[in-house]
């Protein structure tokens, strides 16, 4: 742990607030913002890009990294400096929001993954690209993936690489807990989160080698939501728009303000036994076909909107 890091958390255990991980909510993306503002106007440094990618700035990288040394920016967000300074990158970086790609985009991306294989890093410089999109996007790319439906022999590679990695991470978890005879002699027994929550999907990708990571993703949450339900349609007809109701009736009655403060599991429950994913991705559809502008509300006037237009469709 840095030892910035501990001192911080000393101070947050003694007014009792915990340490958080996972999924940065808004109100903490908006203290990133605040905090990145106050550093810049302290340290005089001119831009957020030149003290998050210092490497882009040779000329000035030894004065910003003194400046880094003796001032920081995690004031008020109770997570480890390393967290905030990578999420801090991921919003600061220009080259993060640029839109689709373009055709001859993709055919440069092609070509330089050709030349520079997986250094993402020398790529996204070449691309004026983030290194996380242009891996993913490569990863769409870079071979004929299929768009129709899933056949036979698709689904059961599905399968099978789900299980592979799923019982090396629990061979990996258990390998300081279990001899090798109670390994060889026990069943198999996960927890159901296991199956679908931080599965590599670009490892799985790999395996399948016809789908890309996002197909793998949906695909493996409807055939566990169709397993855990036992093939039953939740959220069609009347009893779909109930579900609906229901759903957003309970993000009302939380109160949240982000998406990333819902308890998705308990939402997931008031549907079915169901993954949260598919919760998560229903949510998702409702909003887009329903509320307009959507994009332009914020999180709980996204579901507000939804609520008033389901209850007048049920009425």
């Amino acid at each position: 742990m840095a030892g910035r890091d501990l001192v911080r958390f000393k101070q947050f255990k003694k007014q009792g607030i915990a340490v958080k991980f996972g999924r940065f909510s808004q109100k903490e993306n908006n203290q990133i913002r605040k905090n990145i503002e106050e550093f810049l106007l302290i340290t005089g440094i001119d831009s957020a890009e030149k003290l998050l990618f210092t490497s882009r700035y040779p000329e000035d990288k030894e004065t910003i990294k003194r400046l880094k040394a003796e001032h920081c920016f995690s004031e008020g967000i109770p997570r480890p400096w390393r967290l905030i300074y990578y999420r801090a990158r991921k919003m600061f970086d220009p080259n993060n929001y640029k839109g689709r790609y373009s055709k001859e985009e993709k055919e440069k991306l092609k070509k330089y993954h050709a030349l520079h294989g997986n250094d993402w890093k020398k790529i996204s410089e070449l691309m004026s690209r983030s290194n996380l999109s242009v891996a993913m996007k490569y990863s769409e790319i870079k071979s004929a993936a299929n768009y129709g439906p899933w056949s036979k022999e698709e689904t059961q590679r599905l399968m099978h690489a789900v299980e592979e990695v799923i019982r090396k991470r629990m061979e990996k978890e258990d390998a300081n807990s279990l001899s090798s005879l109670e390994k060889s002699h026990r069943e198999v027994s996960i927890d159901r989160e296991m199956l679908y929550q931080k599965l590599p999907w670009t490892e799985i990708e790999a395996k399948v080698g016809t789908r890309y990571w996002r197909q793998c993703k949906q695909k493996w949450t409807a055939i566990l939501t169709n397993k855990m339900t036992k093939g039953q349609q939740l959220y069609r007809g009347t009893k779909g728009l109930q579900a609906k109701i229901s759903v957003i009736k309970r993000l009302y009655e939380m109160k949240v303000e982000d998406a990333n403060e819902v308890n998705w599991e308990e939402l997931s429950n008031i549907i079915g036994d169901v993954p949260k994913a598919y919760v998560q991705a229903k949510f998702y559809k409702l909003k887009v076909s329903c509320v307009p502008l959507w994009q332009k509300k914020t999180f709980s006037g996204q579901y507000h909107s939804s609520l008033y237009i389901l209850l007048k469709v049920f009425a």
